[in-house]
């Protein structure tokens, strides 16, 4: 058995001075803590203690006591008062995150699509892939989420938006204003539905994955912005010939009152020459901005019908499926209530193409 001497404690040989300034600290009432112990642990190495000796007394690590040890033999009294020690100089300076970002805006390595944390610290060399997370975390910036939009490049933006949040906030008095789309291509789809117990327990509901195809059905919807009560019409296409025979029924419904109708821009809504809007002064169409269909409301109640009504329905026919949506809007429509918009000032947004765009 091979035994390990242990080593010996740095030995401490106070002069009269130093000796009497170290029982000057004991003695001060506001003297700080941190300070007395450095003095009792001097002192004490002073009269042939050990460093375990030492630490039993404070009940603190030997390691400690070896620290101040260390220090006082090496600076005196001026190492007991020095707390601060710079350490090892920071290896990445303030200019790092700058040339992260300039680094994004250069051109992909051959062969990738998007940078990655590795890619850019192979570009970079003397960055490490943990400092590249680093500063893309402290800059809000996720290489590989990505998010699909579609930014309107309509010139008159702002005057749109603002005719149609007009009418929502302040409706002509003693017209009906409507929002009218169409949601094309419902699909009716058979599939097994039920429960399953899984192994921890739990029950979760939901449908088989393989399902059976019964056709599709377009449905023309329309808004009442001031009630929010909505009217659908089912179709096979979505044609100018169905877009107008669903629009005569709106009108034919109104008894000649003047009506707002808000719309998207599609080719079937705003044709060259409009022969059937003239032949209806009553009537006055107000489109969306190019690409801002989404300030339609009744694309509100799409996402509604989808969520509470179609997702994931068992659906065994087109006609099972227009008698779906058609008991859904009748229930609706029981409890139905206005759209409270709330934003006012709408504006258009453009893309950046650098990230120090983004950060400046």
């Amino acid at each position: 058995m091979i035994g390990f001497m242990p080593r010996r404690p740095t030995p401490i040989h106070l002069t009269e001075s130093e000796r009497t300034q170290l029982r000057n600290w004991l003695r001060q009432s506001k003297m700080e803590a941190r300070f007395t112990e450095r003095a009792r642990i001097i002192l004490w190495a002073d009269e042939g203690l050990s460093n375990k000796q030492i630490a039993d007394r404070l009940d603190t690590r030997v390691a400690r006591i070896s620290k101040w040890r260390t220090r006082f033999d090496q600076e005196r009294l001026a190492g007991l008062a020095a707390d601060f020690r710079p350490g090892i100089a920071p290896k990445y300076g303030a200019q790092t995150r700058q040339r992260i970002l300039e680094q994004l805006d250069e051109p992909v390595p051959e062969g990738y699509s998007t940078w990655s944390g590795p890619l850019l610290a192979r570009a970079l060399r003397d960055v490490s892939v943990h400092q590249v997370w680093r500063e893309l975390r402290a800059l809000g910036i996720s290489l590989a989420r990505r998010h699909s939009w579609c930014v309107s490049t309509d010139p008159e933006f702002a005057q749109k938006a603002a005719d149609i949040v007009g009418l929502y906030l302040n409706p002509p008095e003693n017209a009906v204003v409507i929002a009218v789309d169409e949601k094309p291509c419902i699909q009716a789809l058979e599939r097994d539905q039920g429960w399953i117990r899984l192994p921890n327990g739990k029950a979760l509901s939901g449908h088989a994955h393989e399902y059976k195809r019964h056709g599709t059905s377009t449905l023309f919807a329309a808004l009442d912005v001031i009630t929010g009560e909505v009217k659908g019409g089912h179709y096979k296409r979505r044609r100018r010939r169905e877009f107008l025979d669903f629009m005569n029924d709106l009108v034919d419904s109104q008894e000649n009152k003047e009506i707002h109708v808000i719309l998207d821009n599609l080719n079937t809504h705003k044709p060259k020459n409009d022969r059937w809007l003239a032949q209806h002064p009553n009537v006055h169409f107000h489109y969306t901005p190019t690409h801002a269909s989404w300030l339609n409301q009744v694309e509100i109640w799409f996402s509604i019908l989808s969520r509470q009504a179609l997702r994931g329905a068992n659906l065994r026919s087109v006609q099972e499926l227009r008698e779906r949506i058609d008991a859904f809007i009748q229930a609706y429509n029981r409890t139905a209530a206005p759209f409270e918009w709330t934003k006012v000032k709408v504006s258009s947004k453009k893309l950046e193409h650098k990230y120090a765009n983004l950060c400046r």
